[in-house]
């Protein structure tokens, strides 16, 4: 840790999704440890963590969307960033479904705009990380989800995620780009107020009293890691990014311990005391593959990184969090 503390110093860093729920806790732990952020905002939401911390008055904003690319230009030419984190995206599986021109514009299109906006500034852009999904992997015969499966996504955000990811791999075998794909199951944490996903909607549900809805049969099987665990990851994947076998490479990042929806969300009611209240399961979910987890035996070889947080931790922070949020 404290050789990352020194290694973030005085840096100049690039993030786009700054007021997403991974952007927000990552510019918290990049000003702690005393990097100069610029972030790219489209909508400066004031629930955001982001805004709500604080952090937004230590921080340097450029507002642009990715899908205009002179703005990203601008921003990079400008404030000549040393390492750059791209998390900005459409992250809803249903509102992809829903509306895939929105999807495809902001996740294939903004992610190569602002590879081409690095590529043109590689005179001082040392090292880039793009945030991908497992979704990139699509449906696979045999699990967990190693690096080395093809990329194969069929709904909207997953062949979206695909798209972005072979254009990131692109950027780096044509143009020598510095730049690492991280993949991550379901990300949560406080901040997150997409109240559609699974832990934000059900901490809410519990703590009015309501019955939790869950879009699926609760059958579904996936990852769930904590935010801060996601931050360390990205963190370290910029900072390996030099050493051999990094750059160009995906990487998975996952504590290992799949669940289904259902196991979830009654850990959820057993850590707030609401086992009384029951489910209201609809099983309408579209668009949504069945059972996804990921091996992240790469990341602990090649970067040293390890999940910090039990899942039970986790959610006791995540549920401390909206509980001050919505009393």
């Amino acid at each position: 840790m404290e050789n990352l503390v020194n290694f973030w110093r005085d840096k100049r860093v690039f993030v786009t999704g700054a007021t997403g729920l991974v952007g927000a806790w990552l510019v918290k732990a990049l000003v702690a440890r005393g990097a100069e952020i610029v972030a790219l905002i489209r909508d400066a939401d004031p629930q955001s963590e982001l805004l709500r911390s604080g952090d937004i008055r230590r921080i340097a904003v450029v507002n642009g969307r990715l899908e205009d690319f002179a703005t990203l230009e601008r921003a990079i030419n400008d404030h000549e960033p040393d390492t750059v984190f791209h998390l900005a995206a459409q992250t809803i599986v249903g509102a992809a479904h829903r509306n895939p021109l929105e999807n495809f514009e902001s996740n294939i299109r903004g992610t190569y705009h602002l590879l081409e906006a690095c590529r043109r500034g590689q005179a001082f852009v040392r090292r880039v990380v793009v945030a991908s999904s497992d979704k990139a992997y699509g449906t696979a015969a045999t699990l967990p989800y190693v690096e080395t499966m093809p990329l194969q996504g069929q709904h909207p955000y997953e062949v979206a995620k695909s798209c972005a990811d072979l254009l990131t791999s692109a950027y780096h075998h044509t143009y020598g780009l510095p730049v690492a794909i991280a993949r991550c199951g379901n990300i949560y944490g406080g901040g997150d107020l997409n109240w559609s996903r699974i832990v934000p909607g059900t901490i809410r549900s519990l703590w009015r009293g309501e019955r939790p809805i869950i879009r699926s049969d609760g059958t579904f099987v996936r990852d769930y890691l904590y935010v801060e665990d996601v931050v360390e990851a990205y963190l370290q994947l910029a900072v390996n990014l030099d050493r051999p076998g990094v750059a160009g490479e995906g990487f998975n990042f996952s504590p290992e311990r799949p669940l289904t929806v259902l196991e979830l969300v009654e850990r959820i009611q057993l850590l707030m005391d609401c086992q009384h209240i029951p489910l209201d399961v609809r099983n309408t979910a579209v668009g949504e593959i069945h059972s996804q987890y990921l091996d992240a035996s790469k990341a602990k070889a090649r970067l040293n990184w390890t999940s910090r947080w039990t899942l039970d931790d986790g959610l006791r922070a995540t549920i401390a969090w909206y509980q001050n949020f919505l009393g």
